[in-house]
């Protein structure tokens, strides 16, 4: 299965035909045969994704310290989660409910969403819950359990008032954005820059209350509010449950929230994950779990290498070279170099 995701097959007769001319190799993959095309389709079609799940999380476990920068540019805190969802499209009848109706009648896709946890120091998904592409984002809140002083930062599509008084009580901080027809009442003008002749940076910083109900009582939520002007003139409110961070830093992590955009970008760019090499879900699921333990070991590869070259770079670099007797984190750091040791002619002097 890694084998086909390194090498970008867009089906499972590619993958095996793949296999078949790699014969006399096939034993460093623990493989007496290239397998065939009907047992591996039965087996992705019996065999639990959550198999490939369990396995993708232990690796995030086992290297998380080892790929973990130490601290983010202008960020204190140490506990930074992002959190987002992506959809991926198939042309079936799997997962219903991606996208508009078509206007020429057609067949409506269907579609997978890929809800993500990313962990903003390590740069890989941390927590991955998949569902049909019609779930509403917020569902994905209820999924997850995370330390006290936790940080969470997502668009304002989360945004779920009863949830965020469930985090100020347990200890959880979030950051995002407040939505423009929010209803909110302010109690404390903290800051106020909006008289300053071209003001940047913090604009206003406010207490409001929000409501929400919940047994059918309404109740009152304390957040503060921060109106931040950026460098190219763009305004964002933000909202959060945390109250001593400055509002600086506050803007500031929200800024870190499209590593995740870029998780996405990268998955989607370099694997394949536009077709899909089973109709059933359980099939669908395990490659979208074989996609992210490949994710995670490229990762895990670029840093050990200590390359300065793109991800993309490293990615197609081992996609041709991925049956060549070469030794990886060498051939990675100094392609050439590698090389030239790996196939030097023998020494005829030597002793």
């Amino acid at each position: 299965m890694l084998y086909g995701v390194f090498s970008y097959c867009n089906g499972l007769r590619e993958l095996c035909e793949g296999l078949l001319g790699c014969k006399g190799k096939l034993a460093h993959l623990g493989l007496d045969t290239a397998p065939a095309l009907s047992t591996l389709s039965d087996a992705n079609r019996n065999r639990s994704y959550l198999i490939f799940e369990d396995l993708y999380f232990r690796l995030v476990s086992r290297y998380r310290s080892f790929i973990s920068d130490s601290r983010l540019k202008g960020l204190s805190i140490r506990n930074l989660k992002i959190i987002d969802s992506t959809t991926i499209r198939l042309f079936s009848n799997i997962l219903h409910g991606v996208g508009l109706n078509p206007m020429d009648g057609a067949r409506k896709k269907g579609g997978i969403k890929v809800h993500t946890m990313m962990d903003a120091f390590s740069g890989v998904a941390e927590y991955v819950y998949m569902t049909a592409a019609k779930v509403h984002d917020r569902k994905f809140l209820y999924q997850f359990q995370l330390p006290k002083n936790s940080f969470l930062v997502f668009d304002k599509a989360y945004n779920h008032y009863r949830q965020f008084a469930k985090w100020s009580e347990e200890k959880f901080w979030f950051v995002t954005r407040l939505k423009t027809n929010a209803v909110f009442h302010v109690t404390k003008v903290l800051e106020d820059n909006t008289k300053k002749k071209n003001p940047k940076g913090v604009l206003t910083e406010q207490y409001i209350t929000v409501g929400y109900k919940e047994n059918q009582e309404e109740h009152r939520l304390k957040l503060r509010r921060i109106v931040f002007k950026a460098e190219d003139g763009k305004v964002y409110v933000f909202i959060t449950n945390n109250m001593t961070l400055k509002a600086s830093e506050i803007a500031n992590i929200y800024k870190y929230r499209w590593m995740i955009e870029l998780l996405f970008k990268q998955i989607k760019q370099n694997f394949p994950i536009r077709y899909f090499w089973g109709e059933s879900e359980n099939a669908i699921k395990m490659q979208v779990n074989m996609v992210l333990i490949a994710q995670l070991l490229m990762v895990v590869v670029r840093k050990r290498s200590e390359t300065k070259k793109s991800f993309a770079n490293v990615i197609t670099l081992l996609r041709l070279h991925l049956m060549s007797y070469v030794n990886l984190l060498d051939f990675i750091k100094d392609t050439y170099t590698a090389w030239r040791n790996a196939h030097a002619p023998p020494n005829m002097f030597a002793r």
